[in-house]
Parts: structure tokens; sequence; C-alpha cells
């Protein structure tokens, strides 16, 4: 299990992820320009995509989060604070990350113990919930085999779906809790089918929903076809989008996120 950093908890913005809390004033959103490595204001935080199901996660104080690392991020010499992975394919993980990465949080059971971690950095608190997967060209499940790892920053809670097989039950929504931003695997084969991923959301009611995992152009329009009855979709064609609790949309959005390597 990951243990607390030695940096204060109090210096992040608390998050009501697990909060019975009312619904959160929202201004109106702005426009913002930077690039990965840039700083990021205190009540911020940026998401990158990078590829297939890897987002980085920058917050303030140059705190950085890799999802589903498999090792390798771009030409940029990258040093991550935390990355997490699941093993559902090489995709989604590495047994080589990089040694001078201080935290590697592993989503699938070790020693027999399904994966637990609640790792505090600071200005970014990183905790998972297991789910199962299937065995692939198998029949039957692996239990506890995937983890959602949830991501608390600036007082925004960050859900990364990864390798999901099933619908959470309710004691699995309990513990993911209230979500502002939610990675979603949209191929609807390898993982949930899509009509059941729809239902996901819907249920999750994020803010933003930025689709992952889709393989082609064809599943990911299917999925927003879906989407668009109960979300906006959005699309301006760039790979990353800066989030606060002010910024966050008034009706909740598909933001749509182009896949690119750190340069």
């Amino acid at each position: 299990m990951a243990v607390a950093s030695a940096v204060a908890a109090q210096d992040r913005i608390p998050s009501h992820c697990i909060a019975l809390a009312g619904p959160v004033q929202t201004g109106p959103e702005r426009v913002w320009r930077a690039g990965f490595g840039d700083p990021v204001a205190q009540d911020s935080v940026r998401i990158s995509y990078i590829d297939h199901a890897t987002f980085a996660i920058e917050a303030s104080g140059n705190v950085t989060a890799v999802t589903d690392y498999t090792g390798w991020l771009g030409g940029a010499d990258v040093v991550p604070d935390v990355v997490t992975m699941n093993h559902a394919h090489s995709t989604h993980w590495t047994d080589r990350p990089d040694p001078r990465i201080p935290h590697v949080l592993r989503g699938w059971p070790e020693a027999g113990q399904p994966a637990e971690h609640r790792l505090d950095l600071g200005a970014m608190l990183v905790r998972n919930v297991t789910t199962d997967i299937r065995y692939y060209g198998t029949e039957g499940v692996e239990p506890d085999g995937n983890s959602i790892f949830i991501f608390e920053a600036a007082g925004l809670c960050i859900g990364h779906l990864s390798h999901l097989h099933h619908e959470p039950t309710p004691a699995q929504y309990a513990r993911i809790g209230r979500l502002d931003v939610v990675f979603a695997p949209v191929d609807g084969t390898v993982t949930l089918d899509q009509s059941s991923m729809i239902r996901v959301m819907k249920r999750l009611r994020a803010s933003v929903v930025i689709p992952m995992h889709w393989f082609s152009g064809q599943r990911l329009e299917r999925f927003l076809d879906g989407m668009q009855e109960d979300f906006l979709i959005e699309r301006q064609g760039v790979s990353f989008t800066e989030l606060s609790l002010d910024t966050l949309p008034r009706q909740p959005t598909v933001r749509v996120l182009e896949p690119a390597l750190l340069p």
C-alpha cells in the first residue's frame, strides 16, 4: 500500500470526491495557451493526452502523474512523480519502469492481495478502486485485476477507468465518489461495451468526459453519437486541457483530446 509523502496534505485544495456536497459554482471558461511542463496555477490541473490510455496530469508545485504508463512518453526526458499501471495489455503497463520514478503504482493483485493505494503528494492525492477483468481467450474473470485510479488535485476529482470490463457495483460507485473529470475507454470491444459505458457515464455524470482507448475514429464517433443527447460534444483539435473548479463546464461535456507524444 502506498504511503503519504512528507509534503503536507493541507497544501492541496480540498476535494469533494467522497463528500455529500451541493453543486459546484462555476464561472466563465478561460482559454489556456500553456503546454506540458509549463507552471500550473495552484487552483488548476493540466491534462495531456499522450497515447491510447496514457495521460499526464500536472498539478501545482510541478507534481505530475502519468496514467497507464508503458515506459514510453515520447522524446522528452520526463520523470513523473507517480505512474499508475494496469496489466490487461502491454499498452497499459511495463515491467521496466524508469527507475528514477519515485512512485510506481500497480493496479493488479500482488501476493494474492488486491492493489490498495493511497498516495499523498501534497498537491495531489492518488487512490484506487479495484474492478474485475475478463481473462483473454478463456472464460471467467480475474478478481480485482483492474484499478480505477482517482487523482485529487486543485479541488478536482479525476478518475481513470483504465480497462473497465463491467459496470461498477453500488459499493464501487460509493468508493469512487463524485468525479469532475473521467477518462473513459470507448472501444466497445475489449473493454466495456459502448451501451454499458454510456450508462456508466450518465451514472457518474462528471462535468468533463475525455474519451480514450478508441482504436479508431469510427468507434469514437459511435460513442459520441450515443452521448450527445445528454452531453455537449467539444472538439478543439488539441492534445491538452486545463481545468479548475471555476472553469468546469456548466453542462456535462465530452471533451475530445487528440493524442500526442510529449515532444
